[in-house]
């Protein structure tokens, strides 16, 4: 019965083959087969029973040998039409998808004194299998709200020019190829991680992102403020990408470099960081975590988490808060082993406050199911706008941390489910809006807007060099080199772009800030009261 299931097979395999096939497909194809043999003489085993199957062990070996031969033969003479038989078995018989199928592999040169050059035989058209698009995460409205200021006027060459001196990179796309001209080097390796980032939205929609010619920031302070704009003798904003924005600022805010990777403190890639912090979320259940505010980083880079340590347990206070300074150059020298984010989600609480602007540890924060405690933030990145005060976090007011935090402990501790509630929705937003898939549409959109604005037609910069995968990524040596294969985008994509949701109407957006402003009141008028309660 089973050698004609592996007969039947064949047939199956047969049929669907032409005249010509190329020995990489021939190779899987040995691989299916063998693994469906496997199968077969495990069935055997399994249904038949080792004493009857005795007899048949020297047949069925020899059969399927020969019928290794016979496949051998015709394959000499036969074509795959279409996607390879190779890659068909290799599909159906393991869980790759196919977003996974390698169609582009990173090809870096052998010889290390050789230039890296980019290929020539990317996928160059865009050919998705599905014809209809889900609506993208609510968050994407406001990239109308933040190319608003170029809608009526559009984006010309003078603009371009005249902001170079805020930028640390220009970045030109020319009929889906990309060119950078760099201007200043940033901290770290913000700027070539970003362009990484940008690279593999090009990989993942080929031929899809429209020519366009943009300036990049990679600093932390928003650069193109208001106030520098205004009066009769004011001139256009230039537009300027960033990692983000203020009310006081017209930067456009565009995904971090973290999400594939921060190298420097041992990131991992989002994807990679966000299973691995799902995972280390299940050691402790919330009910017996530390019932405390916990917050771990490097506190000297902002006067707010200077302050943020007179919360901190000492012999006159307990703010039921627990601080840990995190020392990077210490943890680089012992390894990172006293670093990793999967192992922070240990308190029901965990806080959230900002660096020298925005943070990128908010995403990691958020994603512990603990409650987050969000220190009232002035800045914003491309996701962090669609977020709702108690919803998905609780919020704190800066002049006041020590007492918010104490009473949002008390609070939580006497209202376990709820505050359960709050960490878990903040978790699940995280984890279902911020997809990889999500970013990188985000940043199409994003990007596809923008070049509808410009009136010119982008060129590339005398200065300007090409970069590709291999330029970028060739080069790179350790954490840099392997996060940079981790997050690559090895096929194109076989889905469309979710579809961009039109803006916010302005009396959407003023809603939306007036219940916020309820929300914060009601919180202070439940601790006002909890602290008239509470002896001094």
């Amino acid at each position: 019965m089973y050698i004609y299931q592996g007969i039947e097979a064949g047939i199956g395999l047969w049929e669907s083959l032409g005249n010509t096939v190329s020995m990489a497909d021939r190779v899987q194809i040995f691989q299916g087969v063998r693994a469906y043999g496997d199968e077969v003489i495990q069935g055997c085993f399994s249904k038949v029973g080792v004493g009857r199957l005795k007899g048949l062990v020297s047949t069925t070996t020899t059969f399927i040998f020969f019928f290794f031969l016979l496949i051998a033969a015709l394959l000499n003479r036969m074509e795959i039409r279409g996607t390879s038989i190779g890659q068909s078995i290799f599909d159906s018989r393991t869980s790759k998808t196919y977003h996974e199928r390698i169609e582009f592999p990173l090809n870096c040169s052998n010889s290390v004194n050789l230039p890296q050059t980019c290929p020539e035989n990317y996928p160059s058209v865009f050919q998705p299998q599905e014809s209809s698009a889900r609506t993208c995460p609510d968050y994407f409205r406001w990239i109308h709200q933040d190319l608003k200021q170029w809608k009526s006027s559009g984006i010309t060459e003078d603009m371009i020019e005249r902001g170079k001196p805020s930028a640390d990179f220009r970045l030109v796309i020319v009929n889906g190829k990309a060119y950078v001209e760099k201007y200043n080097k940033p901290y770290q390796t913000r700027d070539v991680f970003t362009i990484w980032g940008i690279l593999q939205l090009l990989r993942l929609y080929p031929g899809k992102v429209p020519d366009l010619d943009l300036l990049f920031y990679s600093g932390d302070k928003t650069m193109i403020m208001k106030r520098d704009y205004k009066g009769l003798n004011a001139t256009s904003p230039p537009p300027a990408f960033h990692y983000c924005g203020e009310k006081a600022a017209l930067d456009i805010v565009f995904p971090d470099w973290t999400f594939w990777g921060w190298a420097e403190v041992n990131i991992k890639p989002w994807e990679e960081t966000l299973r691995a912090i799902k995972k280390g979320r299940e050691r402790i259940k919330w009910e017996k975590r530390e019932p405390y505010a916990y917050w771990k980083g490097n506190p000297y880079v902002a006067k707010d988490r200077v302050d943020l340590l007179k919360c901190n347990l000492s012999d006159k206070n307990d703010w039921n808060v627990r601080i840990y300074k995190q020392d990077w150059g210490k943890e680089s020298q012992q390894g990172f082993k006293h670093s990793k984010l999967e192992d922070q989600c240990t308190h029901r609480y965990k806080i959230y406050i900002e660096g020298a602007t925005w943070s990128v540890s908010e995403k990691y924060i958020l994603a512990c199911d603990s409650m987050t405690l969000l220190i009232k933030p002035k800045y914003y990145d491309f996701f962090s706008r669609s977020m709702v005060s108690m919803q998905h976090y609780w919020p704190i007011r800066r002049k006041n941390k020590c007492r918010d935090l104490k009473f949002a402990v008390e609070w939580g501790n006497n209202h376990p489910h709820e505050a359960q509630a709050i960490g878990k929705a903040g978790s699940k937003f995280i984890e279902e809006t911020l997809t990889m898939r999500n970013v990188y549409d985000y940043m199409f959109h994003l990007l596809n807007e923008y070049s509808k604005l410009l009136k010119f037609k982008p060129t590339v910069p005398s200065k300007a060099h090409r970069v590709c995968a291999e330029s970028v990524a060739c080069l790179q040596k350790g954490l840099w080199k392997d996060f940079m294969v981790q997050s690559m985008v090895k096929s194109p994509s076989h889905k469309l772009p979710c579809a961009l949701p039109p803006p916010y109407e302005p009396q959407a957006i003023q809603a939306s800030l007036d219940r916020e402003d309820k929300i914060t009141r009601q919180v202070e008028t439940w601790e006002t009261e909890y602290w008239k309660k509470t002896k001094p």
